[in-house]
């Protein structure tokens, strides 16, 4: 494929012949789902097979310690903006909790203002409906999975969870479409097309895969040889911390290891591509994983596991290559993924508006002295629509990491517990010097605090989903981004959702269940008005899940509401699994 960017430029100084500088590189994030730091061959697993990703890291620039949040949205909120999650909106990973703001700038934004074409191939976790899409966020060519991943309540009407991650329903370029095949073997095979597009522009890929997120769903010719292996502890270095084998679940393992396997199969096409197009010296390719690893096994002794701000829930994987401009090497001090966004831009000579919390790397990466000063970074999750000052929150500094690590589960009590670690010496995070450093627990809480006040300014009211737009029309509405304190995934479960009505007018309002209930059992609610729901029909072919539906027609006047959706299972109330709302016309008129 040539390669002539847009951004190609004739830079001439006085009396010298002008001479065209550098062509701008093009970049290919590759981000995995629930991945942990020992879900590597190079990072000391015996068992798993990782020879591309392998490869890979010897010929890349090592993040050593390389930090994320410890839970989906907000690792790929900050990776993508440079910001701190809580500046983006981003709270949790469901229940309305991971929509990020509408007025935050995004690096695909960025680099499509400076000439590229930019693509997202997997995992989006930041909003499904209009404004929040990755259609409306920069993203020019897309191919997602709705909400937090496959086998979710996001996924279309009439899914079957226990097959979700094959042949599934995706979204491409705002429309539905059924593929075929392994979920990221199609997401490969979308972003191999776009990569190797007859284009002179450069381009931005995004290709965050699902897997190895449970349900741990993979082919099983792959499981098989890792079911012949042994998986507990005994079966792998004895390095930190011990395992927690109470619950110790080694079919779990076996799969997820295969998914981990089909990811390097995968990426090998991603670096075969660049070759064969003659785009691997001039491509910035990073690999990273989103938190720790999503269920008990090997993580080269660091302690816990996603979910928690100890090492094992925020440190990753994380490998820059740029043959043009980086050697390889190793870079031991800390860095985040608020720092990417501003390396890449800086990479690619895009001059973007301050704003970040993150600096760009680039002159590290090219081996020049570190940018700037020392600093602390931050690292805070726990359920619930807004965070609370010290609950489950870490302060990493150049040496020391504060830890208080209680307060992730929702709506339980809890009770602070301050620990520190000398995390260059300590990396296991096995002795707690709290009772000897009381200064530099102070010092760092100190920061954290001004940090906590900063980022949570604007507060946490969620987005509002547009209803009636001409850029998404209908509009479904899943149990993925409903909100309330009933709210949740299981079948008594209630809730709300939050959406802005952009055109007054007729609409169609239809509600869905994979549940069956009965006629006039459906009811609507938004303010003033409740609406009853007749004309029960059978959507699905399928025997289960069948997914039931309601229709009625309405008038709704244009503004901010609050729509909730009940029907009744068994003579009681539950929530609705789907609404869907579609503009018709002007009032009055079906």
């Amino acid at each position: 494929m040539n390669q002539l960017p847009l951004l190609m430029l004739l830079a001439a100084t006085p009396g010298s012949d002008a001479r065209p500088a550098d062509p701008p590189p093009n970049v290919l994030v590759v981000i995995t789902d629930d991945q942990g730091f020992g879900d590597l061959g190079c990072h000391g697993n015996p068992v798993i097979r990782t020879p591309n990703l392998d490869a890979f890291a010897k010929q890349s620039v090592w993040l050593k310690n390389f930090y994320v949040s410890p839970v989906c949205s907000p690792t790929r909120s900050s990776l993508l903006t440079g910001q701190y999650n809580y500046r983006t909106g981003i709270v949790d990973t469901a229940l309305g909790r991971s929509l990020m703001r509408p007025d935050v700038k995004t690096l695909p934004e960025s680099l499509v203002a400076a000439g590229y074409r930019t693509g997202l191939f997997g995992k989006w976790h930041l909003g499904d409906n209009y404004p929040l899409r990755p259609e409306d966020r920069g993203f020019q060519e897309t191919l997602w999975s709705q909400g937090g991943g496959l086998a979710q309540p996001s996924d279309p009407p009439g899914t079957d969870p226990k097959t979700a991650y094959f042949n599934p329903v995706l979204k491409k370029n705002g429309r539905g479409v059924k593929t075929t095949g392994y979920c990221t073997d199609v997401f490969t095979d979308a972003a191999v097309k776009f990569l190797t597009a007859d284009s002179k522009k450069p381009f931005f890929a995004y290709v965050a895969y699902n897997a190895p997120h449970d349900p741990f769903q993979v082919p099983e010719e792959l499981v098989g040889p890792y079911k012949q292996l042994d998986l507990t502890p005994t079966g792998f270095p004895k390095v930190g911390q011990p395992w927690a084998t109470s619950k110790l679940d080694t079919d779990a393992i076996a799969r997820a290891y295969a998914m981990i396997e089909n990811i390097d199969t995968n990426f090998a096409r991603l670096m075969k591509q660049l070759d064969e197009q003659k785009l691997t010296d001039n491509t910035v390719v990073i690999f990273l994983t989103d938190n720790g690893p999503g269920g008990t096994r090997f993580n080269a002794g660091l302690r816990n596991r996603k979910g928690t701000v100890y090492e094992g829930g925020i440190r990753v994987p994380c490998y820059v290559r740029w043959p043009k401009q980086v050697k390889p090497g190793v870079i031991d001090t800390p860095r985040a993924h608020i720092d990417l966004t501003p390396t890449l831009l800086d990479a690619c000579g895009v001059k973007a508006a301050g704003g970040f919390d993150g600096r760009s790397l680039l002159p590290q990466l090219r081996g020049e002295p570190a940018p700037g000063p020392d600093r602390t970074l931050f690292f805070q999750w726990h359920r619930g629509d807004a965070p609370e000052r010290y609950r489950a929150f870490a302060a990493r500094g150049p040496r020391y990491k504060l830890v208080q690590a209680a307060g992730t589960a929702p709506g339980a009590k809890w009770q602070s517990k301050y620990e520190l670690f000398d995390i260059a010496a300590d990396p296991f995070e096995e002795k707690d010097l709290a009772p000897d450093k009381p200064d530099e627990i102070a010092k760092l809480k100190k920061e954290y605090d001004a940090w906590f006040d900063d980022v949570t300014r604007k507060g946490f009211d969620p987005p509002r989903i547009i209803v009636g737009s001409e850029k998404e029309n209908p509009v479904r509405l899943s149990r993925q981004d409903w909100r309330g304190p009933k709210a949740g995934w299981g079948t008594d479960s209630e809730g709300h959702w939050e959406v802005r009505i952009d055109r007054a007018g007729r609409y169609e309002i239809t509600v869905r269940s994979n549940w069956d209930f009965n006629e006039h059992d459906v009811s609507v609610r938004y303010p003033g008005t409740v609406i009853g729901l007749n004309g029960l029909l059978t959507v699905s072919g399928r025997k289960e899940p069948t997914t039931r539906e309601a229709v009625e027609t309405v008038d709704l006047e244009m503004g901010d509401v609050r729509i909730a959706a009940t029907v009744k299972l068994a003579g009681k109330i539950r929530g609705a699994d789907y609404v869907e709302l579609k503009y018709l016309g002007p009032p009055g008129k079906e």
